[in-house]
């Protein structure tokens, strides 16, 4: 059996996630720390959604991800949408790639909104400072 290697990466707002897959024993690594030791639980509940809709034959696999950028959250789902996109790249399963569409459009799709630059005359992109007529 040939060793296959998959890297794919997955983006939301400013960070950047970059997962390696290959045939494993089913470890899952997030910056060189094991998934179980992820903190904060909602964002590693979230990371784990594409597993479990995966089911067990990710556990095949070995999964390196190196993420970058943003906060917590936006890492968790760029972290999310890495792993959901190496997985289906790997296994080829259709069934379980429309089952993550299914569930949630983003897991597999990228959110395409960035945030607007700030302009002159205001203190952000939109706002602008008050005028005094007296």
């Amino acid at each position: 059996m040939a060793i296959r290697i998959v890297v794919s990466t997955g983006k939301r707002k400013t960070s950047l996630a970059k997962a390696t897959i290959k045939n494993g024993q089913g470890r899952i690594r997030i910056n060189g720390r094991p998934l179980e030791v992820f903190q904060p639980e909602i964002a590693k509940l979230r990371i784990m959604e594409p597993l479990v809709l995966f089911g067990d034959d990710w556990k095949r696999y070995d999964i390196r991800v190196r993420v970058k950028g943003g906060g917590f959250m936006s890492q968790a789902d760029a972290i999310r949408m890495a792993i959901a996109t190496g997985l289906f790249q790997m296994s080829q399963d259709f069934e379980a790639r429309s089952r993550m569409l299914e569930h949630d459009r983003t897991m597999l799709v990228g959110d395409p909104r960035r945030t607007e630059p700030k302009k002159f005359g205001g203190p952000s992109a939109r706002s602008r400072y008050q005028k005094s007529y007296r």
